[in-house]
């Protein structure tokens, strides 16, 4: 798929000015090509036959790529649409690298070294556990909030990729949600540490299973918080790659962080969290009293 892709997107360059303006800017798209055809489309293809080196050849390529063309669009402010495209085929041959390699998807090695699954040190009091809960939300939010959405929008702006948005509200819409979800953040960060004797963080992970709070409606409020303080925040700058950073962590998360944890917790609370996931939803809230549907 990736060297069909790959085939297709350079006889669109050849064929169509105005995408060979946004995804090339003003490089020469043959001597790109001579090098991108054989290292990165015909590569692709070697791998899918089963040349395991190809796949090295590709990964790497595209890595470099993808680094060049954006600090070129920076300078430029041209190619913009082009660092998007080479950022999603990155993605793919990393995968691709991973399945011809591996067999599969190593998304246990997100959860390695610092943000292991470790249990807390039990404390006979709560305080050590929300100092370290707050120390948490101040360095996530603010790196996650404070400091990647704001690249990403000048980012946006200077690659030419900004869109307006359809509705003047907006900004107040977003304001809203962010107070919203930060609020229910910290609710749920604070009913983690002082109940579950341990905090929200993968290293010092809660003694006791918490089925308080917002916990009692959502398995996860945390991460909901999360997941819509970052839409809400691009809401507020206007940008919609702040909108789909949100959404693509939304989707790592579910797909490769969330089965891990749980997994954790099944091993450690054993029949309580395997009743708890089944009366309690991930995303959707489930309130007493409703009929619950998968």
């Amino acid at each position: 798929m990736q060297a069909v892709a790959g085939g297709l997107w350079w006889a669109a360059v050849f064929l169509s000015p105005g995408i060979r303006r946004a995804t090339l800017g003003g490089l020469d798209p043959v001597l790109t090509a001579t090098l991108d055809v054989p290292l990165f489309v015909v590569a692709s293809a070697a791998a899918a036959a089963g040349v395991r080196t190809a796949a090295g050849v590709s990964t790497s390529w595209t890595v470099l790529v993808t680094a060049a063309l954006a600090v070129y669009a920076t300078a430029t402010a041209q190619a913009g649409l082009g660092v998007l495209v080479m950022g999603a085929a990155t993605s793919g041959s990393a995968a691709a690298l991973c399945l011809v390699l591996l067999g599969r998807i190593p998304t246990e090695w997100i959860v390695r070294g610092p943000f292991a699954f470790r249990q807390a040190r039990s404390r006979p009091r709560p305080g050590l556990h929300m100092a370290g809960t707050l120390a948490q939300i101040v360095v996530f939010w603010g790196f996650f909030l404070g400091l990647v959405p704001p690249i990403l929008g000048f980012l946006e702006q200077r690659w030419g990729l900004s869109l307006p948005f359809p509705w003047l509200a907006v900004p107040a819409a977003g304001a809203a949600f962010l107070v919203l979800a930060s609020a229910l953040g910290i609710w749920s960060a604070v009913v983690m540490s002082t109940l579950g004797d341990g905090t929200p963080l993968p290293s010092a992970m809660p003694n006791r299973l918490v089925i308080a709070g917002p916990y009692r409606w959502i398995r996860n409020p945390m991460a909901v918080a999360g997941i819509v303080q970052g839409a809400a925040v691009g809401l507020l700058l206007q940008s919609w790659l702040v909108v789909a950073y949100a959404v693509l962590g939304s989707l790592v998360w579910n797909y490769a962080v969330r089965p891990l944890e749980e997994a954790d917790l099944a091993e450690r609370f054993g029949a309580g969290f395997q009743h708890y996931r089944e009366a309690v939803r991930c995303w959707v809230p489930t309130f007493p009293g409703a009929p619950r549907t998968p």
